[in-house]
């Protein structure tokens, strides 16, 4: 059996006998996502899914909000490689896992919160719940938010919240295909739809069904994936209007954009 690691940023718990893996951010107020967070989480997705009877993993949030996005902070200089490698590492994890995953959401849901949820098979959310990809909002964009929003949403919609930044609260999210449910308690209800319908599925079945389900999915996005992560860290992080979007963010003013 190989080695487990010991998680701070993330909180992992096995019910039903072990049959649903129970994943928890808890990285503090908004779970912005860090490199260390992203780690975490990438490990967890890769370590804990092959028991044997697991039919299901569900992904869920501390406090108030799912996630307010990936570290401002950590898209300058040297840290913005570890970070977006780190995340496209917990985003394809999920993306790749042969097991259903219901994701459970609360408030806001943004940026590199919503490209954790995006790859899920199910999202239920909150009634207070808003998801979108404001990066362009700070000059740069979402490298898997851009391939996978299109899947949940189509092209129009899709290229309308990637080149705003606009926000869809839950209930227009639902009414779009990027929500699957709304819920006073998105958590009950996405262990209400595990128990329903997928509890009394074979387990190796489930893992043979999810598979085949995204085969094409998969081999349709693979190669742009990769080269959409590139072209964010060597290209887009390193113009001086991206370095302008995290500089006004963290001094907490309005951005000077020079178009350059």
């Amino acid at each position: 059996m190989k080695p487990q690691h010991a998680f701070q940023k993330i909180a992992c718990e096995e019910t039903h006998d072990g049959r649903r893996l129970r994943i928890v951010l808890r990285g503090g107020r908004g779970n912005v996502i860090d490199t260390a967070m992203a780690a975490e989480l990438a490990d967890a997705v890769t370590e804990r899914t092959d028991g044997r009877h697991l039919r299901c993993v569900t992904l869920e949030a501390e406090g108030e909000n799912f996630s307010f996005g990936a570290s401002v902070p950590e898209h300058a200089g040297e840290k913005v490689r570890p970070l977006l490698e780190t995340l496209d590492r917990a985003v394809s994890a999920i993306l790749h896992m042969n097991l259903p995953v219901i994701a459970a959401v609360r408030g806001a849901c943004l940026g590199g919160g919503l490209e954790l949820v995006l790859p899920c098979h199910r999202i239920v959310a909150a009634p207070n719940a808003r998801l979108g990809q404001p990066e362009i909002v700070l000059g740069m964009f979402a490298p898997a938010g851009s391939v996978l929003l299109p899947e949940r949403v189509g092209r129009g919609l899709a290229e309308e919240m990637l080149l705003t930044g606009r926000v869809l609260p839950a209930l227009e999210a639902r009414t779009a295909g990027l929500v699957d449910e709304i819920a006073d308690s998105p958590e009950e209800a996405a262990v209400a739809w595990f128990e329903k319908y997928l509890l009394g599925k074979s387990a190796t079945a489930l893992r043979f069904a999810t598979k085949a389900a995204r085969a094409t999915l998969l081999r349709r996005i693979g190669s742009t994936l990769v080269h959409l992560e590139e072209l964010f860290i060597e290209e887009a992080t390193k113009t001086r209007d991206a370095g302008e979007g995290v500089a006004s963010f963290v001094e907490k003013r309005a951005p000077i954009w020079v178009d350059a």
